[in-house]
């Protein structure tokens, strides 16, 4: 894929070809971010015993300098209350906007320049090239925290993070509350919706992502039937497809997740050789959406499902 490894699902695609080696950090002591004393946090919290994607992991105390190579971890511990623990970012965490900016390298990490930082906690979105073992030889903990497949996965990595950083109540709080906005949008959504079709792009590549995915169990819970599943390739759930295979399916709602990385809207997709015959395009029914809110499965999901279920109003009321 060649943009920016869309949907952070996308990034799953490629990840296992990717080495430890990317760029180095910057300079740890100009993120401006500052420490939050282990004493703010009840030590009765602690040592508490969290389960990653990576295993078992003992959490002694509470950390007081968070890494994250995760955008969606980012944005799920600023929402828990555990930012200020937070000393580093990946380059791809740019929300909130009071998290540090860095360059340090998700995607190909460099345990150096992590190590650098002198983290009491990595949390990292997967493992790629050695990450965890070359931390774990310098004695750094990492929580691995892969793409969830739904939400209800979504909410076990929050309220897992709440446990890890000492912020338990405060995760909950956080869960309880996209539970609730969630199931109410999913009961807003109009009856005439169920079983309309969706496209959901990821690139101008055609990449989409089908319902055993985190973004297509989304669809799923609306009633909607993803296109992308009848063509599933080589197991994965984010299959290239390609331009006559969706003019042929004639989704009734697009929703183009390329917006940022691609510069692509409703009127360059009506440009697309045949697509003005698709009903989605032709009926107005094509969704610029926010490529980063699609693409994590943190907090900011309600935001995606508040998109879908508003741009369902006006496809069900046609």
């Amino acid at each position: 894929m060649p943009h920016r490894l869309t949907a952070l699902a996308g990034a799953t695609l490629v990840a296992l070809g990717l080495a430890a080696c990317g760029g180095e950090g910057s300079d740890p002591a100009s993120t401006g971010a500052a420490s939050v004393p282990s004493e703010s946090v009840p030590a009765a919290a602690f040592p508490v015993t969290v389960e990653g994607d990576n295993g078992s992991l003992v959490v002694d105390r509470a950390p007081a300098r968070i890494v994250s190579l995760s955008s969606t971890a980012t944005e799920s511990l600023f929402a828990i209350g555990a930012g200020d623990q937070v000393i580093a970012v990946d380059d791809q965490s740019n929300y909130p906007a009071e998290a540090p900016v860095t360059d340090l390298s998700g995607f190909q990490p460099n345990v150096e320049a992590i190590a650098g930082y002198e983290p009491d906690l990595v949390v990292a979105a997967y493992d790629p090239g050695g990450l965890v073992k070359g931390l774990e030889k310098v004695g750094i903990p990492v929580l691995v925290q892969d793409a969830a497949k739904d939400l209800d996965g979504a909410y076990a990595q929050i309220e897992t993070l709440g446990a890890a950083t000492g912020h338990v109540e405060e995760a909950g709080d956080v869960t309880d509350g996209m539970r609730a906005e969630i199931d109410e949008l999913v009961a807003s959504a109009p009856d005439a919706a169920e079983g309309l079709t969706v496209y959901h792009e990821l690139g101008t590549d055609l990449f989409s992502a089908t319902s055993a995915t985190f973004i297509g169990s989304i669809y799923e819970r609306l009633g909607l039937e993803n296109i992308a599943d009848e063509a599933k390739k080589a197991g994965t759930g984010y299959p290239q497809l390609s331009a006559e295979y969706v003019v042929s399916s004639n989704p009734s709602l697009i929703v183009l997740a390329d917006t940022k990385c691609c510069g692509q809207s409703a009127a360059t997709v009506a440009k697309r050789p045949g697509w003005k015959q698709i009903d989605a395009v032709a009926d107005g029914n094509v969704v610029e959406a926010d490529d980063d809110v699609t693409s994590r499965w943190g907090p900011r999901t309600v935001d995606f499902v508040a998109l879908v279920v508003e741009a369902l109003e006006g496809v069900g009321s046609r």
